[in-house]
């Protein structure tokens, strides 16, 4: 019977009882949420349209009688956990369709609270009354890991989990270089591979590579920074790593494009740098985050031994604002993307610095980069989405997807971060830095018309 005979329009219901109850609760608590521009069916083929005048952004397929129940706390709705919203859809009892990213604006909702607590007590009643939700769930990845946390050995397994998933998948969706951290936009419908090669560039620019010049990439990857460097700079690079995929890959790639006289890789802990004070220049892209708030120091002292005096070294990591880091528990990407991972607010990451020896120079938030990056991901691993549930399956597909896109509005809306961080040290108050940072936009100055 459609709810249009009932005055409610665009809404078409089953006989199903809890089909209706549960329809009945959406409507409840969705009913401050504006604009609501997605569409609702559930298990029997009930569906909810967008609001009138909406375009449809995304379409949200509740599979099960039970789902619902079991992804929402009852006792005190707006602490649902984001992972069991999260776990709802990875593991199938949830379905979402169109612009998945669209989705998150409506789970901050979920979690910010906005009831009073008369209403919150209507639908915690509302709730109860719906069907029983599933069984337990499988033991979560960040909950397998032992040993002391940021140990080597742990960090080694944490790193394994994350980056040897499979270099297939990552090729899947990455550019063809297979640079895995933010790009760089000189114009928004830049294309992903322009905007990575720019980004590579860039970090080179920074730090005002010369020819001849030694340096250290911590945290390689695939080795598309080192190789860049080396090809267009004229450096001779180190890349390390702690993913074995990362390093074999990063090994053949480097010999294939012969450039092994001028670039290595090797399996190596940040804290087994043995090379005191031989490299000119430094660069970590997207490790910081798995170091931990506890380990900084070290880190920070690592790279600082590492160089010679009057070297750069260009830090480039995901924060969070100060006022958000505290209050964090365990999160989704905790415990199925980056076990152990840390991001911290950018004060922690210069305290560290400094402390470590280090003259803070510039620091440049990119957060803006990063989520028309992974938009550009998360296109791409839909577009490729029967190659990446053969590589690996349909749940990792879909932590993949709901990550990435969630990242995505993350970055958008200030609640991440992305920073790069350029540190000298200084050889008796020499930095050797020009002036300005003229020379870093010079060629986007003449080859695109564009000023900083």
């Amino acid at each position: 019977m459609a709810l249009r005979d009932l005055g409610v329009p665009d809404r078409v219901v089953s006989q199903d009882k809890s089909a209706a109850r549960t329809l009945n609760f959406l409507q409840e608590l969705l009913r401050g949420y504006r604009p609501r521009n997605f569409s609702v069916e559930l298990w029997d083929g009930t569906q909810w349209e967008p609001e009138p005048g909406q375009f449809r952004r995304f379409g949200w397929k509740i599979k099960r009688p039970g789902a619902l129940r079991s992804a929402l706390a009852i006792s005190n709705l707006a602490n649902s956990s984001t992972v069991a919203l999260a776990e709802a859809y990875i593991y199938g009892d949830f379905d979402l369709d169109g612009d998945i990213e669209g989705v998150f604006p409506l789970a901050d909702y979920l979690l910010s609270s906005p009831w009073t607590k008369r209403q919150k007590l209507r639908l915690s009643a509302l709730l109860l009354g719906l069907p029983a939700g599933g069984g337990p769930r499988p033991v979560r990845p960040g909950e397998k890991l032992h040993g002391r946390l940021h140990s080597r050995e742990r960090d080694r397994a944490a790193v394994s989990y994350h980056y040897d998933l499979s270099n297939d998948f990552y090729a899947l969706w990455l550019d063809k270089e297979m640079v895995y951290s933010c790009a760089y936009f000189l114009k928004p419908d830049d294309d992903l591979e322009t905007a990575q090669r720019q980004k590579l560039d860039y970090i080179c620019r920074k730090l005002r590579l010369k020819a001849g010049e030694r340096l250290l990439d911590i945290g390689c990857g695939w080795g598309g920074l080192v190789m860049h460097a080396a090809r267009e700079y004229g450096v001779n690079a180190l890349g390390i790593t702690l993913s074995r995929q990362q390093f074999e890959l990063a090994e053949d790639r480097i010999q294939r494009a012969g450039l092994s006289g001028r670039c290595q890789v090797k399996l190596l802990d940040y804290r087994d740098i043995a090379e005191a004070a031989s490299f000119d220049k430094a660069v970590s892209i997207g490790m910081v985050e798995h170091v931990g708030e506890s380990n900084l120091l070290e880190y920070f002292t690592a790279a600082f031994k590492a160089l010679r005096p009057g070297g750069v070294f260009l830090n480039h990591g995901i924060g969070v604002p100060e006022k958000r880091f505290r209050s964090q528990g365990t999160t989704f990407g905790d415990l199925y993307v980056f076990p152990d991972g840390e991001m911290v607010p950018i004060g922690e990451i210069t305290h560290a610095a400094e402390l470590a020896g280090f003259e803070v120079r510039d620091v440049e938030n990119l957060r803006e980069h990063y989520a028309l990056t992974l938009r550009h991901w998360v296109r791409s691993l839909e577009q490729h989405s029967e190659q990446a549930r053969r590589l690996v399956d349909e749940v990792t597909f879909r932590i993949w997807r709901l990550h990435m896109a969630g990242s995505a509005h993350y970055f958008q809306t200030g609640k991440l971060d992305l920073y790069q961080t350029l540190l000298v040290k200084s050889d008796n108050g020499r930095s050797g830095l020009p002036l300005t940072r003229d020379d870093w936009y010079a060629r986007y100055q003449r080859d695109e018309g564009w000023s900083p």
